[in-house]
């Protein structure tokens, strides 16, 4: 005769398979708020090392600066089949359509090119970048280090996004520096106190050559723009200083944020 508690581990496993979305929302909000109030040494036993995420040479200075936010970025995990994924539209179609979602929302690939075109930038190499903002569509706030080095392909990005949403930050190789992690609302408390914060929409009534903008800002002002990273829609304006259009035409996230490298770089005399 079997006895009827063998199965007792099988049973566990089952319900941590089970673990659905709204589960991993919640667990994230409590661990973020645990580790507002651990000291750092506790912090630093909570950390999760992923492999293969260098450092890049970085150069810091302690001139006046930029630091990008990039709001309601379509980051959503959910279980597809046996295991958690990022949901996208390009892979995951069919399921979001069976759960009554567009597809067209799910664009995590627009993040990932906004902050390949911010970090790669001589604007960042020459140590101008403070740092980079990143705020889901789900209010999940994080932290991108300017001397990270975000992967080039679209599904190694899609891996360390997930990883960063269930263990709440990523370190570099071989160190305990935390080059990504979810921090606590709002993000207006890490902006620098002198600073200006400049929000991006085609709508916008006020139209300027983002050249001409950003040359008539004081050169002892930090600068702080706010670019929308989704497929549609406007970003909320409750805590910029300016709202702004620099083009007559509907612009990407990473264009937008090419053309305000570019246009720094002219101010500050970077090449």
């Amino acid at each position: 005769m079997v006895r009827p508690y063998a199965i007792k581990g099988h049973k566990r496993k089952r319900r941590e398979e089970n673990y659905d979305k709204e589960e991993v929302e919640q667990l994230l909000e409590e661990e973020t708020a645990a580790t507002a109030t651990q000291d750092e040494n506790k912090a630093e036993e909570i950390t999760h090392e992923l492999p293969g995420i260098p450092l890049v040479p970085f150069k810091s200075n302690n001139k006046t600066g930029v630091t990008f936010i990039l709001e309601r970025a379509c980051l959503e995990v959910a279980k597809v089949g046996k295991s958690y994924q990022l949901l996208s539209s390009e892979d995951h179609a069919n399921f979001l359509r069976k759960n009554n979602k567009n597809p067209a929302d799910y664009r995590p690939d627009i993040l990932h090119q906004a902050l390949l075109t911010i970090l790669d930038s001589p604007l960042n190499k020459a140590g101008r970048l403070r740092a980079v903002y990143v705020r889901t569509e789900k209010g999940v706030l994080f932290e991108v280090k300017p001397h990270v080095r975000i992967p080039r392909t679209y599904k190694r990005f899609s891996g360390i996004m997930l990883q960063l949403l269930q263990k709440l930050s990523i370190t570099a190789v071989g160190k305990r520096e935390k080059l990504l992690r979810v921090i606590k609302n709002p993000v207006t408390q890490y902006l620098p106190v002198n600073s200006r914060k400049i929000g991006f929409s085609y709508s916008s009534e006020k139209s300027t050559p983002i050249q001409d903008y950003v040359a008539a800002v004081s050169d002892d002002v930090d600068l702080v723009f706010v670019v929308g990273a989704m497929a549609h829609g406007k970003i909320s304006n409750d805590y910029t200083d300016d709202f702004i259009a620099i083009s007559g035409y509907p612009l990407s996230a990473a264009w937008c944020t090419y053309l305000i490298c570019g246009a720094l770089m002219q101010k500050w005399n970077i090449f």
